[in-house]
């Protein structure tokens, strides 16, 4: 009887704690003085409510500015938007935190956040890129600033990352060419992104595949051009073949390589 009791009990004093701290919290936004706001916001963002912290940072930031207390202020500010995964304004604010007191302690942590919110916002590679490339660019502005830094390693493989996703785009770009049998495009496609990206994982896939563009360009070309581009797709086999670790590609490669000799042999 006594355990029937209390379990009836305990869900209103739960309840009545609950409102209590609510009004608690209402009360310190609507009538609190400044320092008692500060201290609830610190104290909340130190519990993890960030959700509730951030409405009285929101209140009490433009309050501060120009104050002893506007360096911690401003970066609780900017972190509770972080740690909310707001990531568009915590870049913001993490950046207008180090433009304003470059030499804190926070300073790193900052740049660190700023660029990394960017690698958040990143979007998948078929999307337009333009979060990647400010993320990639934030990125390694960091590693040159913090070089000792403890965020180095994760700000390294956050570059790598974001820079494969530009090669995918730009890889699957060139390959929507080859599959529209776009050749001349393909051609030209793959050879810009072999220029700009020589240690791809898609390199030798984009080798094959302008060889492939480029022989079948050569075949179905008018008579006369037939020998230079045949020339050039034997150039492009031999350009893929020093890269070549793929069987079924290479198998395919050798293929048309063997058709490009009958053919050149034929010519001559």
């Amino acid at each position: 009887m006594f355990l029937f009791q209390v379990k009836k009990i305990v869900p209103f004093l739960l309840a009545a704690f609950l409102l209590g701290s609510c009004s608690e919290f209402q009360h310190v936004l609507k009538k609190g003085d400044l320092a008692t706001k500060l201290n609830t916001a610190e104290k909340l963002y130190k519990e993890g409510n960030y959700k509730k912290a951030l409405r009285v940072f929101d209140l009490i930031t433009p309050a501060y500015r120009g104050k002893p207390q506007a360096e911690r202020v401003l970066f609780y500010e900017a972190d509770t938007y972080y740690n909310l995964r707001d990531y568009y304004i915590a870049s913001y604010k993490m950046e207008r935190f180090v433009a304003a007191f470059p030499k804190s302690d926070k300073a790193e942590e900052a740049s660190f956040k700023a660029a990394r919110s960017l690698y958040e916002l990143s979007p998948r590679y078929s999307l337009d890129q333009k979060e990647t490339l400010d993320g990639i660019d934030k990125l390694q502005n960091f590693i040159n600033d913090y070089p000792e830094s403890e965020y180095l390693e994760e700000a390294n493989a956050y570059v790598k990352e974001l820079q494969t996703k530009l090669e995918k785009k730009h890889y699957s770009i060139a390959k929507q060419y080859h599959h529209r049998e776009l050749h001349k495009a393909a051609i030209k496609s793959f050879t810009n992104y072999l220029l700009a990206y020589p240690g791809s994982v898609y390199a030798e896939q984009a080798l094959f595949y302008r060889l492939d563009s480029e022989y079948t360009l050569a075949i179905n070309s008018y008579e006369e051009l037939i020998p230079e581009r045949l020339q050039e797709a034997k150039e492009y086999y031999e350009a893929y073949e020093k890269q070549s670790n793929d069987e079924d590609l290479k198998k395919k490669a050798q293929k048309i390589f063997e058709d490009i000799t009958k053919r050149l042999q034929a010519i001559n």
